[in-house]
């Protein structure tokens, strides 16, 4: 807004020109909402270019002007980790300690004890996934998981560790399947009842790309896909149980989005007064948030809110086609006589929009807030909403610390650019 002002440029195109700076079409939207002109539009486009590749330059330069080495950043962050997350490991242990003899796994309460979790377990040669009530005998094997600290603990209690192995049965079966049945989005695991019922186990549950390690908490979502160890007489049930179908997967149920639509343009609608200005979040935010209530909310009755990925996708391209052919061809028309009358300035701009905030925030993080850099780059990028800068960040690094950074900061990015969009509108 001071830059339009210094540079006597339209607050409309200054609209424009932020959303297209922060590489935001989501706030392109809420800024046409909140100015009524197509200006936005020919702003956003001005920037969008820079927008792009000023923020991918400014993290791959980054480490080289502000002097950051990437490896000792990396052996910070994976310290850290550890000391917050200590590593998993899996070893086997012989039943030796005659206090265990006879007794039930669930008496001994070696999860709450230890903090490991007994995977397998095998006696007389008979291997099998352990519960409750499976009793300890003298010679059997078991495999724990768990810190190392929790294993020597294990050891204490049950005996010394063993290099014998334990055989998979023909009978036991490790599969990946995918969550399409919708009777259990949004149950938990211990709802499920997997071990009791089936006498089978989730060891790993895989969601957009990211791999969540199973608790009795962990709540299902459409389109999971959760590693099964069961027996192969179960497997059938199982697999009937989580659904593991691709075809379901890909089937668009138009209801829950058009009722959520629905209930974003009322949200949307909900004025409030802050400062002496009539708020709204209007269409963009109105959905945007209603996106997120009913996502976090999972299933209501028949009605399940989550899509599957491929879903996800889809609903995004077409509806940002459909987006920019309309934004495109209302803005055409006075493109070239916007840039003839204020071209350089729009460019300068935008420029400054991109790159300001990202030096204040590299400075204020490393400087005041001693910040992991990769952590900080991560987090740059997701304020900056730009997911192509987080790409490339990716040759750089191994660590996982620049994706957990931009998760984190991206949704608070998106809704805020939304909102200053609309502030923008109101001082028009």
């Amino acid at each position: 807004v001071l830059l339009g002002y210094l540079f006597d440029i339209d607050l409309k195109l200054i609209a424009g020109i932020f959303t297209g700076a922060l590489t935001s079409t989501p706030g392109l939207a809420a800024a046409i909402e909140s100015t009524g002109s197509t200006l936005a539009s020919i702003g956003f486009g001005i920037a969008y270019p820079f927008g792009v590749l000023g923020v991918i330059l400014f993290v791959r330069l980054a480490p080289k002007m502000f002097n950051i080495k990437i490896g000792k950043e990396e052996e910070k962050y994976n310290q850290s980790v550890k000391a917050d997350f200590p590593e998993v490991f899996n070893k086997n242990f012989c039943v030796e300690n005659q206090n265990v003899f006879g007794k039930k796994l669930g008496e001994l309460k070696l999860r709450s004890i230890t903090g490991c979790n007994i995977s397998r377990i095998s006696q007389s040669g008979t291997a099998f996934t352990p519960g409750e009530s499976t009793v300890l005998n003298k010679g059997d094997i078991i495999k724990a998981v768990g810190t190392a600290d929790g294993l020597d603990k294990i050891k204490l209690l049950i005996g010394n560790e063993t290099e014998t192995r334990i055989p998979l049965s023909r009978r036991f079966i490790i599969k990946d399947l995918l969550v399409s049945n919708k009777e259990i989005v949004n149950k938990s695991l211990s709802e499920l009842a997997l071990h009791a019922s089936y006498d089978a186990t989730a060891a790993r549950i895989r969601r957009a790309g990211i791999d969540i390690p199973p608790k009795a908490s962990t709540r299902l979502q459409l389109g999971d896909k959760v590693r099964v160890a069961c027996t192969e007489q179960n497997l059938e049930a199982v697999t009937k149980l989580f659904g593991d179908s691709a075809d379901k997967l890909s089937q668009l149920d138009l209801l829950p989005i058009t009722i959520g639509v629905i209930l974003g343009i009322l949200i949307g609608q909900i004025s409030l007064p802050i400062f002496g200005m009539d708020f709204k979040l209007g269409l963009t935010g109105g959905v945007l948030m209603a996106a997120l209530i009913l996502s976090k909310i999972g299933r209501t009755g028949p009605l399940v809110w989550n899509v599957s990925g491929t879903i996800n996708q889809f609903l995004r391209k077409i509806g940002l086609v459909f987006f920019l052919v309309s934004v495109g061809t209302n803005a055409g028309g006075k493109l070239l006589e916007t840039i003839s009358a204020n071209g350089p300035e729009l460019l300068v701009v935008g420029a400054v929009i991109t790159i300001v905030p990202m030096v204040l925030a590299l400075l204020v993080g490393r400087v005041f807030l001693k910040m992991n850099y990769l952590t900080l780059l991560g987090g740059l990028t997701g304020g900056m909403t730009s997911t192509p800068a987080l790409s490339a960040i990716e040759p750089v690094t191994d660590s996982d610390a620049p994706k957990i950074g931009y998760a984190t900061v991206y949704p608070f990015a998106l809704v805020f650019v939304i909102i200053v969009s609309q502030v923008i509108g109101f001082l028009i």
